[in-house]
């Protein structure tokens, strides 16, 4: 194990990608054959992501930079299968789906006399999957994703930032893919801040000539948490709108469901305590979902347990819902709420079933 890293070092520091692809191969086999499948596959996962065939690599290769910053503009990745789903409802699982469809037949669409615009907005608040779409719509098309980076894009110089904007159309210009526009109100704020006025008409008549100038053969996604920051010009620019909305409670009960399945717990088969939990996540993104079920997960691997417990999810979730990390009696109260044991309450908190009943006896 330790020569093939040694190599993967050696063959990074001497820019010999094709050697270091070789020994991670390796490296991630070994992991394999020694029962540590999920380090292995990640190795394998990045490998394949990494070692796209360098002939699709031409015209992507020389991404476009900032000459204030000489900072990147742009991301590069390429589709790769993924274990991980996306849970929206049927409306917007629907709308997604004929998009796609609309991309992959668009010839078809043409012959039938119907325009094809591939733009798509998506706006709604933080945490709501964005970014996991466009990933999504790269794997179901096969196109490259390009993520527009906007620490590279937004120039302190005046002008710069149109000529930027330009450098990233002309880029993803170079053969069909994702143009993935994230914080896209930073671009195309409505025109009538005084403060700024002049710089943000250029930026925005920029972004809108480039995008009414993107090629039919590649796909255009824009996001952003601030829908009513946008240009009135820059909705028409897009065939389909969607809103992504936090969950339901349905839908984060799927959520719940879908993110605990990365080890044991003790909720999934118990109706009562999947709906607690999804009642206690009310308001959260699924972001939020995965992040406090995954927090719980780590404690339980670093606690030598076999599964994640309803008490420490919910737990995790009190922990989200403060600023502050309260304090024991705030979390008791919480827990108490959820219906969890005076036992599991004193587990979870590190705390003796003496605190417990004490804290019980101070609430009543």
């Amino acid at each position: 194990m330790y020569s093939e890293i040694l190599k993967i070092i050696e063959s990074a520091l001497n820019n010999d990608r094709q050697k270091a692809l070789n020994y991670s191969k390796k490296l991630a086999n070994y992991y394999i054959s020694i029962g540590e499948k999920n380090i292995g596959n990640k190795i394998l996962r990045l490998v394949e992501e990494k070692n796209t065939n360098i002939a699709s690599l031409d015209g992507l290769n020389a991404r476009p930079f900032d000459k204030e910053t000489k900072m990147e503009m742009v991301d590069l990745t390429y589709p790769k299968e993924t274990t991980e789903s996306l849970i929206f409802d049927s409306i917007i699982e629907n709308e997604i789906q004929d998009f796609v469809f609309s991309y992959l037949k668009r010839d078809a669409l043409i012959s039938a006399g119907i325009d094809v615009n591939n733009h798509l907005l998506l706006y709604g608040p933080p945490g709501t999957g964005k970014t996991s779409l466009a990933r999504y719509i790269s794997i179901q098309t096969g196109l490259p994703l390009i993520t527009a980076r906007l620490d590279g894009m937004v120039s302190s110089l005046l002008g710069s930032t149109a000529k930027n904007i330009r450098k990233v159309f002309d880029y993803a210009s170079k053969k069909p893919c994702i143009l993935f526009l994230d914080e896209f109100d930073v671009l195309a704020k409505v025109r009538d801040d005084k403060n700024e006025l002049g710089e943000l008409k250029r930026v925005v008549n920029s972004l809108i000539q480039n995008i009414d100038a993107f090629s039919e053969d590649s796909i255009l996604i824009a996001a952003t948490n601030h829908s009513q920051l946008l240009d009135e010009a820059i909705w028409r620019r897009f065939s389909k709108i969607i809103k992504l909305d936090l969950p339901n409670i349905n839908l984060r009960n799927d959520l719940i469901l879908e993110y605990s399945s990365v080890m044991d717990n003790n909720f999934q088969d118990d109706p009562k305590k999947l709906k607690e939990l999804s009642l206690a996540t009310n308001k959260f993104s699924p972001a939020a979902i995965k992040s406090v079920i995954l927090s719980a997960a780590k404690k339980a691997v670093l606690n030598n347990l076999n599964a994640i417990s309803y008490s420490q999810v919910l737990y995790e979730i009190f922990l989200t819902k403060h600023d502050t990390l309260g304090n024991i009696q705030e979390a008791t109260e919480f827990l108490l709420k959820y219906k969890v044991s005076q036992k599991e309450i004193s587990e979870t908190l590190g705390i003796s079933l003496r605190q417990v009943r004490n804290i019980i006896k101070e609430i009543n």
